[in-house]
Order: structure tokens, then C-alpha cells, then sequence
């Protein structure tokens, strides 16, 4: 649930049935979040993509992580 329950307009926004804009408000009902446009009545349910996993990067690696990624590598000697 991303809105409140009291109806906001959204700026900028197009209805996608009638193109109108301007005319969107957004809100949340019994848990689910609305988009519905008040000059032809048009009314969809928003569902939101869950969350998706960050890649791993040196930035956001902690050190413990980066010690548990190290290889011990033995050299050979030439014969």
C-alpha cells in the first residue's frame, strides 16, 4: 500500500482512456491502491513490482563479505 485514503491528484498525469489531464486521483481502498480519473469515470487497480534484490558491488559489499570471496591460490615450482 503506497497512498493514503484520501483521494490526491497526481499533476502531470494522462487518463489513459480519455487522454485528459490532470484529471487522475490516486488512493488507497481495503488495502489496494486506486488510479481513477474523475472526468470519464475510468478506474484501475495499481499493482507495484515487488522488490527486487541489489546487485552486489564493492560499494555496497561489507568487509566480511569480501574476506569470505577470498581464493587461496598455491603456486607450483618448475621442475
Amino acid at each position: 500500500m503506497a497512498y493514503s485514503q484520501k483521494r490526491r491528484f497526481v499533476a502531470g498525469a494522462v487518463c489513459p482512456r480519455c487522454s485528459a489531464m490532470d484529471k487522475l486521483v490516486v488512493y488507497s481502498e481495503d488495502g489496494k491502491d486506486y488510479r481513477e480519473c474523475v472526468s470519464c469515470g475510468y478506474k484501475d487497480e495499481m499493482r507495484f513490482p515487488g522488490k527486487t534484490k541489489e546487485l552486489p558491488t564493492r560499494v555496497n559489499t561489507t568487509e566480511e563479505e569480501k574476506q569470505e570471496q577470498v581464493q587461496v591460490v598455491k603456486i607450483l615450482s618448475p621442475k
